[in-house]
């Protein structure tokens, strides 16, 4: 992966010879004789950061998105408990869901079963601390390969752009397929990226894959400026390396070839049939006739860069400006020409995952937040640069002929403190804003453990439906259903509980009845309110208050206390009442707050229906 160079510099380079190996230009402290440096961590520490950050995700983090409940806790509340609630996806008419990726996290989630003191939600948060440590693993991974390839003051940026941004606090620990994909994306990064010991083409292309198959076939495009610099220096090189790319690029499909090869088999014994999963992905999202995920809705192209200027703040516009201020450099700070062009190019390899990834999915209409998940690493290591380049062309200022250069030392530093605090600080202030607007759904159900109700009672779902954090914080044998509501698109069915003469888990593979691919409503997913022993509900005492914003299908059932008696009630934001800047941030309800900036709650609320 190097350019046509001398035979000498060539052999440095070369990833047969075992004492000799390529070392970045710009990394020197990675040469064998390692120099000291001030903003280098140990590789131990910077574990326990991403770990500490991961865990209170774990804890506090609300779920975000309804298809991380129904799509992937539910399927595994499945397996692990053979019933639950079963999205069209994984109809074995449609089978566009990895059974693999879930039959994974189920034994991680039954694990817990073995420990003392188990309860299904016990298990859900058990899983989540597994996927906080994978993530912490991942991360730690790619910090090492920044620090490595780049810089150790870079990789302490890297640190603090994810461990404190909302985004991470999403991601991390969140039960999707995108989420996946992004632990991937960071282990195949390193792989790519660092290059003490060999060039590592295939490894990288095989976390890639592993990500793109199990997790989200299209985050395999995170892949390709690696790959590109691979051939760009192929193409360049003698006949030896270019057979040595080859290979290694070879190696690289052939273990993406695997992989499906295993998910096809995995996925067959599940759904009773071949079906390729990954390619049943890729047909509907690009090539579907009923109108694919657009059916769930478009979004303007500015979606994601105000998404991600809330969940990243000042580390959004730095890797916006990542770009930019690498060809600054480039064009003030002269280096040696080969030098230049090979830590150039390799740097800028660097920078293109988040610029294509974003560029992507911006020409998207239907947009999601968890869409960007996969390039928040790539994001962060944007930023990080950013920040290191923008600090090296203000310290290497000249004060003869800049104005900054004229500026004291202390006083740049504390500009960029300062800007770095603050970002802190709105971080934080987003991320307990969340956690306290939307907890409720994670903290409702416990009394349904404690005698309130028993095997066979029904919880009933209407406009709130999507809240439902899944079956897992349910007691066992009892079931979610769904009543009527102002909702008209098509709710989760069940999964089929035959089981004598069918083999096990044979609602994986019997036929469907009321799912479809088109978002069509099912009437027969509903349920008489009358049957429903519990039921789900958020009362907006404000909505509430004037006449005629309550439908005769979304009244307030909190208030017939002649029919349904509260069991528990816990504060939820009233999103469409508050003011924006108090749905983005948490701002103290003191009284020298304005009233604009104040929230609207409401109450989530479990109500037991009255004999």
């Amino acid at each position: 992966m190097a350019p046509k160079v001398s035979a000498k510099a060539a052999s440095k380079m070369a990833p047969g010879k075992e004492k000799q190996e390529f070392v970045h230009p710009v990394a020197k402290h990675a040469r064998k004789k390692a120099i000291k440096n001030a903003f280098a961590i140990e590789p131990i520490s910077a574990f326990y950061i991403f770990l500490a950050a991961n865990i209170i995700a774990a804890l506090f983090a609300p779920i975000q998105d309804c298809d991380e409940t129904f799509n992937y806790w539910e399927p595994t509340h499945y397996l692990s408990h053979n019933y639950g609630l079963q999205t069209w996806e994984y109809s074995p008419d449609y089978a566009i869901r990895s059974w693999l990726y879930i039959a994974i996290h189920a034994i991680g989630a039954n694990v817990r079963r073995l420990l003392p003191h188990s309860s299904k939600a016990a298990e859900f948060y058990f899983l989540r601390y597994l996927l906080a440590l994978a993530c912490a693993l991942c991360q730690t991974l790619m910090w090492r390969a920044v620090c490595l390839a780049l810089n150790p003051r870079v990789g302490l940026f890297f640190i603090l752009a994810l461990v404190f941004s909302p985004g991470n606090f999403h991601a991390s620990t969140a039960y999707l397929p995108s989420s996946f994909a992004m632990y991937m994306a960071m282990v195949g990064a390193a792989a790519f990226m660092n290059w003490r010991g060999g060039i590592k083409t295939s490894q990288g292309m095989f976390w890639f894959a592993l990500g793109g198959v199990l997790g989200w076939p299209f985050a395999m495009a995170l892949c390709a400026p690696f790959v590109f610099e691979e051939a760009f220096f192929a193409m360049l090189s003698d006949k030896e390396r270019f057979f040595e790319s080859c290979i290694r690029l070879a190696r690289g499909v052939v273990a993406a070839l695997l992989l499906v090869v295993l998910d096809t088999a995995v996925n067959t014994f599940f759904y009773k049939k071949v079906e390729i999963v990954t390619w049943n992905i890729i047909k509907y999202n690009l090539f579907s006739e009923t109108g694919g995920p657009n059916l769930y809705g478009t979004e303007p192209w500015t979606f994601y860069f105000k998404n991600l200027l809330l969940n990243f703040n000042l580390w959004f516009i730095l890797a916006l400006l990542s770009l930019p201020l690498f060809f600054l450099q480039k064009l003030f700070l002269h280096r040696n020409a080969r030098e230049s062009f090979q830590s150039g190019l390799r740097t800028l390899v660097f920078l293109l995952p988040f610029y294509l990834w974003l560029g992507i999915f911006t020409l998207q209409p239907h947009k999601e937040e968890r869409f960007m998940y996969p390039a928040y690493p790539f994001l962060a290591l944007d930023a990080a640069l950013a920040l290191h380049t923008l600090l090296a062309l203000i310290g290497n200022a000249d004060p003869k002929t800049s104005l900054v250069g004229r500026i004291p030392a202390k006083a740049k530093l504390a500009v960029v403190a300062l800007g770095l605090v603050a970002s802190v600080n709105v971080s934080l202030a987003r991320i307990y804003g969340l956690y306290a607007a939307y907890h409720a759904p994670l903290a409702l159900y416990a009394p349904l453990a404690e005698s309130v109700g028993g095997p066979g009672d029904t919880v009933c779902f209407g406009k709130d439906w999507y809240r439902f954090p899944s079956s897992f914080f349910l007691p066992r044998d009892m079931h979610a259903k769904f009543v009527r509501s102002e909702f008209r698109g098509l709710l989760p069915g069940e999964f089929s509980e035959a089981r004598t003469g069918f083999g096990f888990w044979s609602g994986t593979w019997l036929p469907t009845i009321g799912l479809n691919d088109r978002n069509e409503e099912d009437p027969g997913k509903y349920v008489d309110l009358r049957s429903c022993v519990f039921l789900v509900d958020t009362q907006f005492p404000e909505r509430a208050d004037v006449e005629g914003a309550l439908s005769p299908r979304e009244p307030d059932y909190a208030k017939d206390v002649g029919r349904w008696e509260e069991v528990k009630c816990l504060p939820f934001l009233d999103a469409e009442r508050t003011p924006f800047l108090a749905r983005a941030l948490w701002l103290p309800d003191w009284d020298v707050v304005p009233e604009r900036l104040r929230r609207k709650w409401g109450r989530h609320c479990l109500l037991r229906q009255r004999k």
